[in-house]
């Protein structure tokens, strides 16, 4: 089973190279916001908890969100591995991540990283934003906070998963196709 991380800064194109990744090397994306939503909806013990803590407007610590990865792991059948994206978000997780896989003797393949420029980063979220309609998206002082925060907090997995030998960069910048040509490119020889 293979496992690839999806890695980048917010507005480098992540969510939108996910779908034709999965379906091209058969690879089941997972998303840990529709993990979450799935969970919920099925009514699981893990989305009952993950419930109960969005309602009462607190994050959803590390070990449900961690759970739900594993369950995801041990359920799906027939793909040729997974394609993680938002997941690990920092070097807790990442070790985390190690652990779970450890358990069946597995391990991370690579990170496949999209890497775009900060001022690129504000352009394609304000984009975003006037498309999809988020106002959180369209604020200044918010984009500014999760490109800060994406540099102190998920950033340092460069230097964890490429210390490991599992790091790959890809230039971001450029159309969906080419972009997706570098990832394919790259993954062909994973």
């Amino acid at each position: 089973m293979k496992y690839f991380i999806l890695f980048g800064p917010p507005g480098a194109g992540k969510g939108t190279q996910a779908t034709s990744m999965a379906e091209r090397y058969n690879l089941r994306h997972i998303s840990t916001g529709e993990l979450l939503r799935k969970e919920i909806a099925a009514g699981s013990e893990l989305g009952l908890q993950a419930k109960a803590l969005i309602e009462a407007g607190e994050l959803v610590p590390d070990a449900i969100v961690e759970g739900m990865i594993e369950s995801e792991f041990r359920t799906v059948k027939d793909v040729a591995g997974f394609l993680l994206d938002g997941f690990p978000r920092n070097t807790a997780q990442a070790r985390d991540l190690d652990t779970i896989l450890a358990k069946t003797g597995e391990e991370v393949t690579a990170v496949v990283s999209l890497m775009i420029p900060d001022e690129t980063i504000k352009e394609r979220i304000r984009h975003r934003a006037a498309i999809e309609g988020r106002g959180d998206d369209a604020n200044e002082s918010t984009i500014a906070n999760r490109i800060a925060t994406y540099h102190e907090k998920t950033e340092p997995l460069i230097t964890y998963y490429t210390t490991g030998g599992k790091y790959n960069e890809i230039d971001g910048l450029g159309t969906i196709d080419e972009v997706h040509d570098k990832i394919c490119r790259l993954m062909d020889t994973l």
